[in-house]
């Protein structure tokens, strides 16, 4: 009986896994297709098509502009949801609960009506669409993430820490800046990869937010538009490579830190 539980639930989690991971397989396989269509049969393996990615200058102007405005938002996106959490964390304000709900109301909120709001906030104050307007929607986007990230992480335990640096001369600023801060610094780069990851790949807000200049996503969108050729599997690819290597390098300046120090 208990190798038969033991067999039902490998079968279980393989399937599972098979579920998940099958259809990135099948993407990353038919990228390398000899032909004109990524469907089977598989024609042979050619590289023809990542070249063909790589020297496409709109895909790489797009990839570029995902990894800028990825980068750049999620730092906003950590720096303004540290700054929350340590307010709400430190000081006693009034109806704090309300203000903690209204900033991570938004993860409870389509990406649509989000980009729609932000887009007709945009017309009203006549700021053009650009990637500037994007990464204004990123930031919305990630910051309650990283605001819920960085608050669970802030103990009591932490405050006597603080109370000495205080003791000791340092002001307010400085005990924020070099004292709070290095402590929670593997919640603020977990926040900071989550939320790189979470902006790399992310389309309805890109698309409503931008104009001439696009993400990859976008760009994506556009290619899609005219069919499907193995060109955008290789593509989804290197989308999909990319975000392994943020996971990985999450994996080995958070979770590794994490681990050492406890």
């Amino acid at each position: 009986m208990r190798h038969l539980s033991t067999a039902l639930a490998a079968l279980y989690a393989g399937l599972i896994y098979l579920f998940i991971f099958l259809p990135v397989v099948v993407l990353v396989l038919f990228s390398f297709q000899d032909g004109t269509l990524p469907v089977p049969p598989l024609n042979g393996l050619t590289l023809r098509w990542y070249e063909a990615v790589f020297s496409d200058g709109k895909l790489m102007a797009a990839l570029g502009n995902s990894l800028l405005v990825a980068v750049i938002s999620s730092a906003v996106a950590c720096i303004l949801g540290f700054l929350a959490a340590y307010a709400f964390a430190r000081y006693t304000l009034p109806a704090s609960a309300l203000l903690r709900g209204l900033i991570v109301a938004p993860m409870t909120v389509s990406t649509l009506i989000i980009g729609l709001g932000l887009l007709s906030m945009l017309n009203v104050t006549g700021m053009r669409l650009s990637l500037v307007t994007v990464g204004i929607g990123h930031v919305v986007i990630n910051l309650p993430l990283c605001f819920a990230i960085i608050y669970a992480s802030m103990g009591g335990h932490q405050v006597n820490i603080e109370r000495a640096a205080r003791d000791l001369g340092a002001k307010d600023w400085q005990v924020m800046l070099l004292v709070t801060a290095p402590m929670l610094l593997p919640s603020i780069l977990a926040a900071f990869f989550l939320s790189v990851t979470f902006s790399w790949d992310e389309f309805i807000v890109a698309f409503l937010l931008s104009r001439f200049d696009v993400t990859l996503p976008v760009e994506i969108w556009s290619m899609l538009r005219s069919g499907l050729d193995p060109k955008t599997n290789a593509i989804g690819s290197v989308v999909f490579l990319i975000s392994v290597v943020f996971l990985i390098l999450m994996e080995l300046t958070v979770f590794r830190k994490t681990g050492k120090s406890s």
